[in-house]
């Protein structure tokens, strides 16, 4: 695929802004606080499609970080059961266009359905596609330990107030961000449970201290996305 100027540049400077954009000691409290506090509630349905196609990269690296966590505790229970709620799973089905009653899938596969359900305009895909990969390879040079750690943070409420906070978008037209929408309330109802909820699943896992530099990782390639979600 053919990527354009634009697309190029970000993808050889975003890696370096990622790597240098966390103060030193900022939490991961901190850093889910501020993406909870970005303008979700002014994008349009354009946007909202933008942010999504930057989760969709999001959830490729937990997908990765959650194969790496089995790796490191092949005989952990708790980590199984999480794994056959996150990958070759059915808890999201069914869903219109994306998958059928029963059927099983990554939970990045079905984000990836999800978007191909509305076609965009090459340019901002390729522009799309560059952040996500400088994105991706920032997470990628992280340590497996801090990888896998970063399931507890993740699980044990920071993805549940991300997805309430990207929530507060007005707009959910189109059978894409319906979609979206579906992965994103089946998601909340998946994490929250007390006893069989998927933080309670890696709980044990204590989140290393480079955990926040991977959600701050995410915020940068979401304001990269979404210039909107930070716009003065």
């Amino acid at each position: 695929m053919r990527i354009d100027r634009q697309s190029a540049i970000a993808v050889q400077d975003m890696p370096a802004r990622l790597a240098n954009s966390a103060p030193v000691g900022l939490s991961s409290e901190t850093l889910v606080s501020e993406i909870c506090q970005m303008k979700w509630e002014k994008l349009d349905h354009d946007q909202i499609l933008d942010s999504a196609w930057i989760y969709y990269y999001f959830s490729i690296q937990f997908r990765e970080n959650l194969e790496i966590a089995r790796k490191l505790f092949p005989n952990d229970s708790r980590l199984e059961e999480l794994d056959r709620g996150e990958r070759d799973t059915d808890n999201l089905s069914p869903c219109p266009g994306v998958v059928a009653a029963g059927e099983r899938v990554n939970h990045d596969e079905f984000m990836l359905r999800s978007l191909r359900l509305e076609q965009i305009d090459p340019s901002r895909r390729r522009r799309l596609q560059a952040i996500g990969e400088a994105y991706l390879k920032t997470t990628r040079s992280m340590d497996m330990m801090t990888r896998a750690s970063s399931l507890s943070s993740y699980e044990a409420g920071g993805l549940e107030a991300v997805f309430n906070a990207i929530l507060r978008a007005p707009v959910w037209d189109g059978p894409a961000l319906a979609a979206y929408r579906h992965f994103l309330v089946g998601h909340i109802e998946l994490d929250s449970d007390p006893e069989h909820g998927h933080g309670s699943l890696c709980e044990h896992l204590k989140p290393g201290e480079k955990v926040p530099q991977l959600w701050d990782a995410f915020r940068m390639a979401l304001a990269e996305g979404v210039p909107a979600l930070v716009s003065r």
